[in-house]
């Protein structure tokens, strides 16, 4: 089976993704700006099957009724979470399975950053929604949760194949390698990797999607568990969801 995945750039920093087997598309996610997603389409000669939420933050909503009037997109959502976010027509729980043309994709419930986030892991074609739980070289705010869920989704998350590709949902990349710079300032990826994002972001290009195993060499949430870095923050004993809020406190007053 065959697949394309777009990035589309979206409201002030948003990203959204489409999506695309032989016959069928899936948006990810739905701003009230749905302009550069709407010529995306036609520019393909596309329509819009399905549309997935992730949670129900406004940015990822508000565009939803848009675009499901207009092409008739079926929605997909968390069901713990249906009452705040536009009708669904299938409500999920976390784990469930379902076929989308041909691909086996999992609900992952990833809370943290809202009660009812989820992810969306699509194994066969090696990629994942995460939206704003697991994001490039970061993690999201935990205004709803708390910094332990996070922990643990974030951990989750790190547990899927390195090859996996990384979807998430917003443009804090060189934001997010500033602080991680304070936590791992000899990392010669994280170094690398900050280096080519200024690159990227000079000529306009999106930094996302990514990947797993480059999160893994680079992003402070998922390297917690590392000595070297347990030994930076002088936490040399604690355990790694201790450092793992700590990282994330000190992000919060970067």
């Amino acid at each position: 089976m065959t697949f394309e995945l777009v990035t589309i750039a979206t409201e002030a920093d948003n990203y959204n993704y489409l999506l695309h087997t032989e016959d069928k598309t899936v948006l990810v996610d739905a701003p009230p700006g749905v302009d550069p997603i709407m010529e995306a389409l036609v520019q393909r000669g596309w329509g819009l099957d399905e549309i997935w939420i992730t949670h129900h933050d406004w940015d990822h909503i508000d565009g939803v009724d848009i675009m499901r009037e207009r092409f008739g997109a079926r929605v997909r959502g968390f069901r713990g979470d249906a009452h705040r976010l536009p009708e669904l027509d299938v409500a999920h729980d976390d784990g469930d399975s379902f076929d989308f043309a041909g691909f086996a994709v999992t609900v992952m419930h990833v809370p943290g950053h809202t009660e009812g986030h989820v992810a969306y892991y699509v194994p066969q074609a090696n990629v994942v929604f995460t939206a704003d739980t697991l994001m490039a070289l970061g993690c999201g705010k935990t205004p709803e949760s708390g910094l332990h869920q996070m922990y643990h989704s974030v951990t989750r998350l790190g547990a899927l194949p390195p090859e996996t590709v990384i979807c998430s949902g917003h443009e804090y990349t060189l934001a997010n390698g500033k602080f991680a710079l304070t936590i791992e300032p000899d990392n010669p990826d994280l170094i690398e990797r900050i280096a080519g994002a200024k690159q990227t972001r000079a000529t306009g290009k999106p930094t996302v999607p990514t990947t797993l195993d480059l999160e893994l060499r680079t992003n402070p949430y998922l390297r917690v568990g590392l000595q070297s870095v347990k030994d930076a923050l002088n936490m040399s004993d604690a355990s790694d969801e201790a450092v793992f809020v700590e990282v994330r406190r000190r992000k919060n007053s970067f």
